[in-house]
Parts: C-alpha cells; sequence; structure tokens
C-alpha cells in the first residue's frame, strides 16, 4: 500500500544567536536613528515614535531591538531619501567634535551662567552637583555646525537654551531625575546643530529652543570661520 505523501513542513527555525545577543550603545543608537527617520518621513506619529523610542532604551538585546524597526524600510536596506530638509544629523559627525571639552562650565553648591555674545565652543561640558548651570545660546556667535553639550546634573540641574533657527538634538539618561530635550530641525540645512548628551542622577537636564531668538548673520558667522 502507497503512503499518502505529505506536504514536506518547513523544519522549525532554530532561535538564531544573533537575537539573544546583549545590545549595546552603538545599536541603541542605530536602532533610534532609523526611529528618527521615520518620523521625519512620516511614516510614524510622533505617539509611535515616542513609544517605540522608549523601547529601544529599554531593551537589553538584539531581538528586542528588531521588532521595533521590522516594519520600516530603512531596517531592510531599501534606499533612504538623500536627504530630508530640514533634518539634521542625530549624532556629530566622526571627527567633527573632540572629545576633550574646549570649555568646562562647574557649579558645586553654586551656580554657572553663560550667556550674552559669546562664542560657542565646539564641546561644552558642565557639571551640576548640588548647584545650577544656565547656557544660553540665543544670542551666541556660531563659528562651527557642530556644537556638543556634554551635560552631568547630580542633585542639581542644567538648562540649556537654544535660538530657533537652528537644529537640537539629544540623547541621555535621567536616573531618579530627568533628562528632556525638545527635538528641533532647521529649514536651513546648513545650521548649526546643537547636540545635548549627559546623565541627571536625582537631578535634571533641559534643552529648549528659545521662543523668539535667532541667530544672526548665520550664514556670514560660519564662512568667515570656515574660510568660505
Amino acid at each position: 500500500m502507497d503512503l499518502e505523501k505529505r506536504p514536506s513542513q518547513p523544519a522549525p527555525a532554530a532561535a538564531g544567536p544573533a537575537g539573544s545577543l546583549r545590545a549595546s550603545d552603538a545599536d541603541r543608537d542605530r536602532t533610534a536613528d532609523i526611529l528618527r527617520e521615520a518620523l521625519a518621513e512620516g511614516r510614524l506619529t510622533a505617539e509611535e515614535h515616542s513609544e517605540r523610542i522608549d523601547g529601544v532604551y529599554r531593551a537589553k538585546t538584539m531581538a528586542e531591538l528588531e521588532p521595533l524597526v521590522s516594519d520600516l524600510p530603512a531596517a531592510h536596506g531599501r534606499p533612504r531619501p538623500a536627504h530630508v530638509p530640514g533634518l539634521a544629523p542625530s549624532r556629530p559627525s566622526p571627527g567633527a567634535v573632540p572629545p576633550v571639552a574646549d570649555e568646562n562650565l562647574v557649579a558645586v553648591l553654586s551656580g554657572s551662567v553663560r550667556r550674552g555674545r559669546w562664542r560657542v565652543a565646539r564641546r561644552t561640558h558642565a557639571y551640576a552637583i548640588f548647584g545650577s548651570v544656565e547656557i544660553d545660546l540665543s544670542e551666541a556667535i556660531f563659528e562651527q555646525r557642530q556644537v556638543v553639550i556634554k551635560a552631568i546634573a547630580v542633585f542639581g540641574s542644567v538648562e540649556v537654551r537654544v535660538p530657533e533657527n537652528v537644529s537640537l538634538r539629544g540623547h541621555g539618561t535621567g536616573v531618579l531625575g530627568s533628562f528632556e530635550v525638545d527635538t528641533l530641525d532647521s529649514r536651513d540645512e546648513d545650521a548649526p546643530v546643537v547636540f545635548v548628551d549627559g546623565a541627571a542622577v536625582f537631578g535634571s537636564i533641559e534643552a529648549r529652543p528659545r521662543r523668539g531668538r535667532f541667530v544672526r548673520d548665520l550664514h556670514r558667522q560660519l564662512r568667515k570661520h570656515l574660510g568660505h
């Protein structure tokens, strides 16, 4: 008697080792970049983006990161627009900003303020330990396109204010504290980008645009410094 032939069933997929790998900070940053681009392209709503970003920074393994972008073209290597008007990079370009601070602002049981007409350093480190640091860039002179502010607040606060015609990006952590950056995209693709990174422990770090304030002669400042 011939046995009835049954369609062959695929063998269950073995759990690949890649999914169980621990995710690095760079893996989380790459996933966050995909989500930010999807938000800018209109593929995600602000609510969806916020929910997925929360998941990114809670993820411990690659298997937890993959579902957050599995429905987005960038995750599958499909071509992305070369330029999205007004969309600034989410991280500083390698080599554009040195790892060593050009300027340090320190407040220990005190306050430190930087405001008015001043030249913005490429990298500023701000430390608020039982104190407060205020960095106001609304009237500052920008001589480079990428500026990094590294902020550490321990039982203290760091407040950053930027003019409306630059771009603002942030990446940080709050441990029983808060880290809040209001993302801002300049309409000018050559406008400076201010990156605020750091950590708040029993403290707060906040970066926002100062409404109604704009950098004057922005292109003249940059051309003069860059030799254009």
